[in-house]
């Protein structure tokens, strides 16, 4: 879905929990955990810049599985309404490991920008879920 991205300057960026910095141009530049700046984006392209060399599709994913006390405060929550905090963190995490995951490949690789970034996910078994990140690694200039 549509959470963890918002819109800059009409452009779609990516917004998770690693420290980014936004350009003029909408896309988001993550700073991978050993330190180094990946420019990523959901568009195709790069406003402003030239794809010198694609370096293939790059992806990074984890597995999660529910929490016992998740479930039971999750349980309570549905009684009441409202969001279900455990869950919605849960998430968050899975989403910025498999991001982090698929920029170590892309640095891996010899990029400096992943586009046509997405987010998918799959049940792998009765209370765990895949978080699949993945996109086109590119060197831009």
């Amino acid at each position: 879905g549509a959470q963890g991205l918002a819109a800059t300057e009409g452009r779609a960026s990516f917004l998770l929990n690693a420290p980014r910095r936004f350009r003029y141009d909408g896309a988001a530049v993550a700073t991978s955990e050993v330190g180094t700046s990946m420019i990523t984006s959901t568009l195709e392209y790069l406003p402003g810049r030239t794809v010198k060399s694609h370096l293939g599709i790059v992806q990074g994913s984890t597995v999660r599985a529910k929490h016992l006390g998740r479930d039971i405060a999750a349980g309570l929550k549905n009684i009441v309404g409202g969001e279900l905090k455990g869950y919605s963190e849960l998430l968050s995490e899975a989403r910025e490991e498999a991001f982090q995951r698929m920029i170590q490949q892309a640095e891996a690789k010899g990029a400096n920008a992943v586009l046509n970034v997405r987010f998918t996910t799959s049940s792998v078994a009765q209370g765990a879920s895949e978080i699949l990140a993945y996109g086109s690694a590119v060197v831009a200039e």
